[in-house]
């Protein structure tokens, strides 16, 4: 990312140096073009003016033509100044009253051109010659003849004065912008390259790998990038804590029943019990080994979303009553009371089996903390119908309720009355009433008492 980050700025920065740096050395040269021009055609008037001069003063009538020697011309032209040019060759022509001319002009002036017709009636111009050459020229009276001087020069090259210091500075500007580029990307690339680093050690099994807190209000991307790497590997670790206490809680749930089959299998091989006394515990267990098994079955296809609703349109009144008193037995065998109040005919569009065992669920989950009594409440209002399941017992505390809904999660504080769950019951009432549109809650006192609750929409709704 480094080597990418830095040829993207050096080939913008040399890309914009050179497209800035073709304009402003055609714009140079133009400019620096029409300056020589303009000099040689100074030049050429500031000469046809001495030259003027001089043939006034020595023929006042004008009936002979000046003389000056071109050696002379060349010595007038160098005294000059030269700026944006270089002068190559100077010229005289006279011509005389009747149309004679004597001298000669340089070969590039092109004296049968416009700029010739402007120099004969005492006027100056300039232009291009042939070779790449300029030149100037400037016609002047004297008397009844006209002397015409010509200049030709060239132009400085290219990649002189001002261009050169433009490429000098070019350089500089691309050595700085390297340099740039490479800190820049450094800097860019170095959160990139620690956060690879954590997550390589979180994938290897460091999950107490983290990268530094970002500021608080810093929401760069690097700073997301930085709090998502944490987050995840909280989320990691918190799993594995769970993935253990399941692992822990299923082997003790396997172990217990699979026990006592065993130890009453053998007591009645061994004539210690009664048939009928080891057959009902060994069903008993047998039960206990059934539903945890149905239990990781259907959150294994609650994971892969492999089970399937099959929603009608019924009473809740009926479902609840009937899932409710289909439980009452075993309430009553655990020394419990059971009371449900179902005050809603609200329609809803459910699958009755699946929220049967929510309900189930739900009470079974109540009759493991309650101490005297399990109350099912049932009602409806304008968009909703809801179902809340209570129990008396000791409460869950403020730590637990966000997370007891989570799969293979176990409370700190578990009863002490029976066994423990596998953590499975409340996983999946969660992923079954969000199947069906609904919401899962749950509110606990501090003074004691849980209600699990959940709220599914109307068939009008």
């Amino acid at each position: 990312m480094r080597r990418r980050v830095a040829l993207a700025v050096v080939i913008s920065v040399v890309a914009a140096l050179v497209l800035a740096g073709i304009g402003t050395l055609v714009l140079s040269r133009a400019a620096s073009r029409r300056s020589a021009e303009r000099q040689l055609r100074d030049q050429a008037a500031a000469v046809a003016d001495l030259v003027a001069s001089l043939g006034s003063a020595s023929n006042p009538d004008g009936t002979r033509p000046p003389r000056v020697s071109v050696a002379t011309l060349r010595r007038i032209a160098a005294a000059m100044p030269h700026r944006e040019g270089e002068l190559q060759d100077i010229g005289l022509v006279v011509i005389g009253p009747a149309g004679r001319t004597y001298g000669e002009l340089p070969a590039d002036v092109p004296m049968s051109s416009a700029a010739g017709d402007i120099a004969r009636s005492g006027g100056e111009a300039s232009g291009a010659a042939s070779r790449g050459r300029i030149f100037g020229v400037a016609g002047r009276a004297v008397g009844a003849s006209t002397i015409v001087v010509g200049v030709t020069g060239t132009t400085r090259p290219l990649f002189s004065g001002p261009a050169t210091w433009f490429l000098v500075s070019s350089g500089l500007v691309v050595a700085l912008a390297t340099a740039f580029a490479w800190w820049l990307g450094s800097r860019l690339a170095r959160p990139i390259r620690e956060a690879t680093e954590v997550t390589r050690r979180i994938a290897s099994g460091d999950l107490a790998a983290r990268l530094p807190d970002p500021a608080p209000g810093d929401e760069d991307e690097t700073a997301v990038l930085a709090r998502s790497v944490n987050t995840m590997a909280d989320a990691l670790a918190r799993s594995r804590t769970l993935e253990q206490q399941f692992l822990m809680s299923v082997s003790h749930d396997l172990r217990t029943p699979l026990t006592n089959i065993r130890g009453y299998a053998e007591a009645i091989t061994d004539g210690a019990t009664s048939p009928q006394d080891g057959a009902r515990v060994i069903v008993r267990e047998s039960n206990r080994l059934d539903r945890l098994v149905r239990d990781l079955l259907d959150l294994a296809r609650l994971d892969a979303r492999q089970f399937t609703l099959h929603p009608v349109t019924v009473p809740l009144d009926e479902v609840i009553r009937d899932a409710a008193e289909s439980h009452r037995a075993e309430i009553s065998g655990a020394s419990l009371g059971l009371e449900v109040h179902v005050d809603s005919g609200a329609q809803v569009v459910v699958d009755v089996d699946r929220l049967g065992q929510v309900v189930g669920n739900l009470i079974d989950n109540a009759a493991r903390y309650a101490t005297t009594t399990v109350r099912v409440r049932a009602g409806s209002d304008a968009h909703s119908a809801f179902v809340e399941v209570h129990d008396d017992g000791r409460g869950i505390p403020p730590a637990d309720q966000p997370h007891v809904f989570e799969r293979l999660y176990q409370a700190q504080e578990q009863p002490r009355r029976t066994e423990s769950g596998s953590g499975l019951g409340l996983a999946i009432v969660r992923e079954l009433v969000a199947a069906m549109d609904g919401d899962v809650g749950v509110s606990s006192a501090p003074e004691g008492g849980t209600t699990f609750w959940f709220r599914l929409p109307t068939a009008r709704s």
